[in-house]
């Protein structure tokens, strides 16, 4: 598994190319643009689409009445359209209740939304479990508006139908199961939303070319809060097989990475992502969970607490464009999105590799030379790769793993990895359980 295969520069420009693919869509929590944003996925993926109807209980929420929206504007009094749905489709807050009246300007501003201290950017707004109706502009847009009467349309409909996900299961050579999760119901917001969408959709395809997968992969495409709600409701019977986790979303900006631990905190994951972040050189922070954020809140609810973390490059809320017309398609940027997926890549790879391993020669070292083992690593890592192979038999009592081995070592765990290898290739490791 090697994020580095097909170059970075095209695995950048390849995943812009799907988030620029998906940004058109008007996506939302139900209805059409998520269910299109989901065939698009579909044809790079094996995806399963599910549709669960509108009033179904899902733990302590019911699945909500289903958006469309096909058409809204404000017009002034000579019938031009000052606020147009077409022009941007983040002008109408989502999930909207049908409007058609004719109303003054005074009338009309309670409903309009703007950012003072962002004047020329559109702001993102939602109303999902409150009936409510509302356009976002920007502010000089809103400075601009004379007084008078406008023509306000919001030609949409709440009405039974479906919440839509999209789930991509890979089975391994084991039930356990590491959880991919991204929501997909933002409309047109490059870094929430579709750089996450786009980077797990590589992952999973990258996944899906392997040869051999040690462990299960669960790919899920869902509605922020309410699809994860959903998942959880559904699959109760088999969350016992989640072995690790990641919530992935804002992997375009050109912030550092974030990692943040899932409840657990000690969790495996949170150690794998820890030590490839700190492998890689690069300026990264992790930071410890809080119930606050995306899905992981869901997932490392008190009654599930599964293994999941969160990954981000700059936080949600952290950087002024989010949740404004300017989180768009020049915000989002290639180079992070191949680093983001490279990363991944990487702690997926450590995953698969970690195991446990006793060492079966344990009484004094076994006698590396005449194995071929000993001073016959050519370059100048070799003292540091010999070291790693008494590092890995001294420690390999059943109960350390490789990661561990590694940070007690202060070695890359590639390193740890490559002499584990070798010590098996010559019967003086073997696993210490299944894997």
């Amino acid at each position: 598994m090697n994020g580095h295969d097909d170059g970075a520069a095209s695995i950048g420009q390849a995943l812009h190319e799907l988030v620029a693919d998906l940004y058109p869509l008007c996506r939302s929590i139900t209805g059409d643009g998520l269910r299109q944003t989901l065939r698009r996925i579909a044809r790079h993926i094996p995806l399963t689409i599910e549709e669960v109807p509108t009033g179904t209980p899902v733990l302590d929420w019911t699945v909500p009445n289903e958006w469309t929206i096909r058409d809204a504007w404000v017009a002034d009094a000579s019938g031009g359209r000052v606020i147009d749905f077409q022009r941007s489709n983040l002008h109408v807050m989502s999930y909207s209740a049908p409007v058609r009246a004719t109303m003054t300007l005074a009338e009309l501003r309670p409903h309009l939304f703007t950012l003072p201290e962002q004047p020329d950017r559109i702001p993102y707004r939602t109303s999902y479990y409150r009936e409510a109706w509302g356009f976002c502009l920007t502010h000089r847009q809103l400075q601009a508006l004379p007084e008078g009467t406008y023509d306000v349309c919001i030609d949409a409909t709440l009405a039974p139908g479906t919440l839509s996900y999209g789930e991509c299961y890979l089975p391994g050579a084991t039930p356990a199961e590491v959880l991919l999760s991204t929501h997909a119901c933002h409309p047109s917001l490059g870094n929430d939303n579709l750089s996450g969408v786009a980077v797990a959709t590589r992952l999973a395809a990258h996944l899906a070319a392997l040869p051999r997968r040690r462990y299960s992969y669960r790919v899920l495409f869902v509605p922020g809060t309410i699809g994860a709600i959903t998942w959880l409701a559904r699959n109760e019977h088999r969350l016992h097989h989640v072995t690790h986790g990641l919530v992935l979303a804002c992997l375009g900006d050109r912030g550092r990475i974030t990692y943040k631990k899932s409840r657990r905190g000690t969790a495996e994951i949170d150690a794998v992502v820890a030590h490839v972040l700190a492998a890689s050189g690069d300026a990264h922070d992790v930071v410890d969970f809080r119930p606050y954020g995306y899905d992981e809140r869901q997932f490392c609810s008190p009654g599930f607490d599964l293994p999941v973390g969160c990954l981000t490059r700059t936080p949600p809320g952290r950087f002024p464009e989010y949740h404004t017309s300017a989180d768009d398609l020049d915000f989002v940027r290639p180079e992070s999105l191949a680093d983001s997926f490279e990363k991944l890549c990487a702690v997926l790879t450590t995953l698969e590799r970690n195991a446990v391993y006793v060492n079966r020669s344990p009484r004094g070292e076994p006698q590396l030379g005449r194995r071929g083992l000993y001073r016959s690593i050519g370059g100048d890592d070799a003292a540091a790769e010999e070291l790693a192979l008494l590092w890995v038999l001294n420690l390999s009592d059943g109960h350390h793993s490789l990661l561990a081995i590694a940070e007690r070592a202060g070695y890359p765990f590639e390193t740890i990895w490559r002499a584990a290898t070798r010590l098996q290739e010559h019967g003086l490791l073997a696993p210490a359980r299944p894997s």
